[in-house]
């Protein structure tokens, strides 16, 4: 299994399908060859490989459903509540593009249907797996693993299915996947300019409304402040008026009081005197009387 640039080390499966222990399989240079009757595990170990680079689909690797890939029990031996994979690859040419010359690729699975990746023991997401292998001939889609009637599925593949297999063996699909997501990133871009014109036209649109507003508001302080001005103006114009009224009527009442005063001294003088000439009219009346009485 020793390729121009790097090559399989070993396989490490634990809990997986029918390896309810942990199980190494090592590869040396050359061709590794694994016998055994039917029914003995034999096509577990290329399922074992698929899923760990990523496989998705269930029914490719022979199961229904995620909790079917975990050792579910045997004679003398307990189910298990998890499956890890781990595949070994020796990189001392960096045909992966990664600075590690020993990769270490390691999937595992929980019976709550949870999955985790790890490169070297990082955790990592299965994005990151496929764009590792992604061009390399190795993956979960990639030819350089063929299991039962792939073969044969690949020589009835549709034209479209021959243009994928040559793409990938050409080296082109990474090229294309990331041309791919650049024209996503372009158009996301593309929407997101559309929508600061859209943004900005409308705030343009705004400020001009504001100005507007502003120009109304500086009239209608400058109308108000006039209106203000005038009002005081008038209420000070009314306030001096009656104050004058005000004076005016002090003064004329200062002079009918001072007029009534006096008259009402020379009231008091007449009385006097009236009762003065009263008393001698008396005294006269009085004399004339007892004259008259002596005669």
């Amino acid at each position: 299994m020793k390729g121009k640039a790097m090559y399989l080390k070993a396989l490490e499966i634990n809990g997986f399908k029918s390896f309810a222990n942990k199980t190494v399989i090592e590869f040396d240079s050359g061709i590794t060859s694994i016998v055994g009757p039917n029914g003995s595990g034999k096509s577990n170990i290329l399922d074992a490989i698929l899923w760990v680079l990523g496989e998705q689909s269930y029914k490719n690797i022979r199961a229904k459903e995620s909790s079917d890939v975990i050792f579910s029990g045997g004679k003398n031996k307990k189910a298990k509540n998890q499956a890890e994979v781990s595949l070994y690859i020796n990189n001392d040419d960096k045909y992966l593009d990664i600075d590690f010359t020993d990769v270490k690729i390691t999937r595992k699975i929980f019976k709550s249907g949870e999955n985790q990746y790890f490169l070297n023991n990082e955790r990592i997401r299965l994005k990151d797996i496929h764009n590792l292998f992604l061009d390399t001939g190795i993956g979960k889609q990639a030819y350089s693993v063929i299991g039962q009637g792939r073969v044969e599925r690949i020589i009835g593949s549709s034209p479209k299915e021959l243009r994928e297999i040559i793409e990938e063996a050409a080296g082109v699909k990474k090229a294309k996947n990331e041309k791919e997501e650049a024209t996503k990133k372009l158009e996301n871009v593309k929407n997101e300019i559309e929508k600061i014109d859209y943004v900005e036209k409308s705030l343009s649109k705004r400020v001009e409304e504001l100005k507007i507003e502003q120009k109304k508001a500086r009239l209608y302080k400058k109308i108000s402040d006039k209106m203000d001005t005038q009002k005081f103006m008038i209420l000070e114009y009314g306030i001096n008026e009656k104050k004058f009224l005000r004076d005016e009527f002090e003064e004329k009442n200062s002079e009918i009081l001072e007029k009534l005063e006096k008259l009402e001294k020379n009231l008091s003088e007449k009385r006097e005197e009236s009762e003065k000439i009263g008393k001698k009219n008396d005294e006269a009346k009085k004399i004339l009387f007892y004259k008259k009485t002596e005669k």
